[in-house]
Order: C-alpha cells, then sequence, then structure tokens
C-alpha cells in the first residue's frame, strides 16, 4: 500500500503551504501559495537572497518616493518568488495583497492588477497567478470584479459558512477555508487541549461549505488550510485542494495506513436552502459569529504586521546596497 501521502494526491489536489523552494522542489505539489508571513521567512533562505537583492534594485531603478520604492520592492519580490516557484511545478501559485487593503475595494483591485503586470513583465503566463485576498466583504467584491475580467482569485482568511457563499455567488474561482484557527478558537473557549478530528469544529466548517458549493452546483474550488495535525487532513481527504506545511506532508508521506475518502462530491446533500446574501445580511452574519469576526481581524492583522516587517528588512537592504 502507498503511504498516505500518496493516497491522498489520488483525491484531493495537494497545495504546499510554503515559500521555501526547496521544499516545493522536495514535495512536488500541484500549486503553492504564499502569503506575507511565508515570504517574510523566506527572505532568511539563502535560495531567497538573489531575488531579494533583485527586487530591491529593480524599486530603486524604478525612481520615486520611499513609499513608492517599497511598495515597489515588495510587490517585485513576491512576483519574483512566485515565478521561481512556478519553474518547479505545474499548476498555480497564489500571491497576496497587501492585508492593509483588506477593506478597500477600489485599492485591492488596483494592487492585483500592479501585480499580475509585473507578472507579465518577467515573461510569466498571468493564467497561472491566483490573486490571494482577505475575505472581507469589500475583498468579496474587488474578486467579483477582478474574476469579472478574467483573473482567479483565491479568498483566503475564511472562517465562516457566509463567507464561503457569498464568495461562491460572486464568482471567485477558490476559497481557502481555515481549519487549524478556527480550532485553535475554541481551544481557547473551552480550554479542552484537543478535540478528535470528526469531531474538530475547523473540519466540520470545511465540510459544511464542500457540501454546499457542490450540492447547489458552484464551480468555486474549496481548499482547505491551516492545518494542526495530520487528523484534520484526514478528515478532509477528497476535498477539492488541500494546502499544507511541509512538516504535515512529511507525517503524511511517513503513514503508511489506508486513507479512507472522506468527501466526494458525486455524494453530497445539503438541507440548507441556497440563499445569496445582501452586504447587510452578510455583515450582520459575521458580527453574530465571534470566532468569525475575532479570527478574521486577527488574521488581518497579522499578515499586515508580517508586511511591515518585510518593508522594513527591504528598506535596511536597499539602504546597504
Amino acid at each position: 500500500m502507498t503511504n498516505k501521502l500518496e493516497q491522498l494526491k489520488a483525491m484531493t489536489t495537494v497545495v504546499a503551504d510554503t515559500g521555501d523552494l526547496d521544499a516545493i522542489r522536495a514535495w512536488q505539489p500541484q500549486d503553492a501559495t504564499t502569503n506575507p508571513s511565508l515570504l517574510l521567512k523566506a527572505t532568511q533562505f539563502e535560495s531567497y537572497r538573489e531575488m531579494v537583492n533583485e527586487a530591491v534594485n529593480w524599486a530603486k531603478s524604478q525612481g520615486g518616493n520611499n513609499r513608492e520604492l517599497i511598495e515597489n520592492a515588495t510587490d517585485r519580490l513576491a512576483v519574483i518568488a512566485g515565478s521561481r516557484i512556478l519553474e518547479h511545478i505545474p499548476g498555480l501559485v497564489s500571491t497576496e495583497v497587501d492585508a492593509r487593503l483588506s477593506f478597500d475595494t477600489a485599492a485591492t483591485v488596483a494592487r492585483a492588477r500592479r501585480l499580475l503586470r509585473h507578472y507579465a513583465d518577467l515573461g510569466v503566463d498571468t493564467s497561472r497567478v491566483l490573486i490571494k485576498i482577505a475575505a472581507t466583504w469589500e475583498g468579496i467584491q474587488a474578486a467579483r470584479e477582478l474574476e469579472q475580467e478574467g483573473v482567479h482569485c483565491n479568498l483566503t482568511l475564511l472562517f465562516s459558512f457566509p463567507q464561503a457563499v457569498a464568495c461562491a455567488d460572486a464568482g471567485v474561482y477558490l476559497i481557502s477555508p481555515f481549519v487549524g484557527r478556527i480550532l485553535d478558537w475554541h481551544l481557547a473557549q473551552t480550554g479542552e487541549t484537543s478535540i478528535a478530528a470528526e469531531k474538530d469544529p475547523g473540519v466540520i466548517s470545511v465540510a459544511r461549505i464542500f457540501s454546499y458549493l457542490k450540492y447547489y452546483g458552484y464551480r468555486t474550488i474549496v481548499m482547505g488550510a491551516s492545518f494542526r495535525n495530520k487528523g484534520e487532513i484526514e478528515a478532509l481527504a477528497g476535498c477539492d485542494r488541500l494546502t499544507i506545511s511541509p512538516a504535515l506532508l512529511q507525517e503524511l508521506s511517513e503513514d503508511e495506513g489506508e486513507l479512507p475518502r472522506r468527501l466526494n462530491p458525486e455524494d453530497v446533500y445539503c438541507e440548507e436552502p441556497r440563499t445569496p446574501l445582501s452586504e447587510n445580511r452578510f455583515r450582520w452574519l459575521m458580527n453574530d459569529d465571534p470566532m468569525a469576526t475575532e479570527k478574521l481581524a486577527d488574521g488581518i492583522r497579522r499578515f499586515a504586521a508580517d508586511q511591515i516587517t518585510l518593508e522594513e528588512r527591504l528598506v535596511e537592504i536597499a539602504k546597504a546596497s
């Protein structure tokens, strides 16, 4: 019998949740996804030093004030990293819009277009790039506009069923409902130290979203994300895609046990009515869900903080060069 990672790949598209090129080469995932936190970590790798210097030098060549230099350098680094990743995978790479734009639809759309211009400038086929956006109401509307232009999006920091429904109704290409961070919140609230995978609230949330979208024929791809343990991944075997850290990929590859399929688009049932959400209804449902509200806000703050730290690091490099 093959290991659980190979069994998982037979029913689910495996995505690498890392910006580390060495890990991507080692695990050979179909797709890869990055964010400011992963890029910040990646800048510590020797393999990224050349990319960092290239991004800073390019930004300097464009002129402009300090703010423009910083934005140009960070965007260029994200795109250079994405282009290098695409050399090692057959599928798609996600590149994230600055989290500080999460509540500004127009600015999110403008930044997404700019990222794609960077990719085109490097000779990359932009159809292989997903624009990654936080699943706020404003972010979802930005994705709606971009999808209508033919730009595919990955909506991240998704913690609730209403977020998923709003994304699907907006025609979003892919959503990344989180698992582990939902578990974290519930453990903190209850004082428990662990929850069995079949009762894991993050697992249950993704399974509910998957069933609803498949039952009503939405094309939106469901990609479970933010896993805390191997059991959560196993409980979602059969989901469209799963983005998994190198550490958990390693665990799966070392497990020779049988991995049964848990989710199947051909065998879903949903009793919930198909109900498009207005902005008012969306905001009320989010307000009524303290976990989703808190984790979305926390995720945006964390990504923004890492973006700022990344910018500061690039400024130091620019001054030294």
